[in-house]
């Protein structure tokens, strides 16, 4: 098959394709490389001025403190809520750096969220990330009340690690019989530990490469990736039963390396009777909406996820 990438992506993509890549199992280079490129990104973003933010603590069971950053519109009624996990490989990224795309969301819907910035692997390997994606998610249904939040209708969402956390954190809110969640909105999520063997078509236009991949796994869950012993909440995909999730929403591009085990997923979703929208970006590689955030099929994306944002 002949893999086309969509041609407002491929001209933002050209420049970079000379940008020298990480070895494979170079965590910290791949921290100095991707972490710049994701700042520069959001500094060419625009910033909405009418959401503010409060940062909060929750502390975790060994007694880490575990930031959790309030985006709230202003002026904005009391209602729905959604928890996000950042992306990142599960070994980059911050809270920090994703201030903008959190707050556009924010001031575009009106729904507020609690950023939880878990630790990364591999100094915080599995279970450390999920575990306080999951704090977070108490955290704010704890306190529902005094933000302004009803707590039938809290979401979890995020996207690449942080969408595989997103459906981590909604296998043990299910397992731990709580707190309910009103959604799981997955945005190109990271499923499933076995995604390290490179698909020769699809390997030329990834932006998120295999090597990364391993890379990132292995940083999570060391010398068991791959292997019979992996748990769901590491790895969704590795989930036999996914009866009782909440309604999900699961997109990805057509040039993505989780593409075959997000579409896998959301079939297996619908299959377990939860209610799924799934949508298939055409020509779009990894976390396309970040470096390509004004082309059509960004727009196209975003326009899903705020619609989707207002639905519960």
């Amino acid at each position: 098959m002949t893999f086309t990438v969509d041609p407002q992506l491929s001209t933002i993509l050209a420049p970079m394709a000379g940008i020298p890549q990480p070895a494979a199992g170079d965590v910290e280079g791949r921290r100095a490389v991707l972490e710049a490129m994701m700042a520069q990104t959001a500094a060419l973003q625009p910033t909405p001025g009418d959401v503010v933010t409060t940062d909060f603590h929750a502390v975790a069971e060994d007694g880490a403190k575990i930031l959790l950053r309030w985006y709230a519109k202003t002026g904005a009624a009391p209602g729905p809520a959604a928890l996000y996990l950042h992306g990142g490989g599960m070994i980059l990224g911050s809270v920090a750096l994703y201030d903008g795309p959190i707050a556009r969301y924010v001031s575009a819907t009106g729904v507020p969220m609690l950023a939880a910035d878990y630790r990364l692997a591999p100094e915080h390997p599995h279970p450390a990330p999920v575990e306080d994606a999951y704090l977070g998610l108490l955290w704010l249904h704890e306190h529902a009340a005094e933000l302004g939040v009803d707590p039938a209708r809290i979401a979890v969402m995020g996207d690449s690690a942080g969408g595989g956390l997103a459906a981590a954190v909604a296998l043990l809110a299910r397992d731990r019989r709580g707190p309910a969640l009103a959604r799981q909105i997955l945005v190109f999520p990271m499923l499933d530990d076995r995604t390290t063997a490179p698909d020769p078509e699809l390997a030329p236009f990834v932006a998120w490469s295999y090597e990364d991949n391993l890379t990132a796994w292995t940083a999570l869950l060391g010398d068991r990736i791959g292997g019979p012993d992996v748990s769901p909440y590491a790895a969704p995909a590795r989930a036999t039963d996914l009866a009782g999730l909440p309604p999900a929403y699961v997109e990805v591009g057509q040039l993505d390396v989780f593409r075959d085990e997000d579409l896998a997923y959301a079939q297996r979703l619908s299959a377990a009777g939860v209610d799924v929208e799934f949508h298939l970006h055409p020509g779009a590689p990894h976390e396309f909406d970040t470096y390509g955030w004004d082309t059509a099929v960004a727009r196209r994306a975003l326009a899903d996820r705020h619609r989707v944002l207002g639905s519960f």
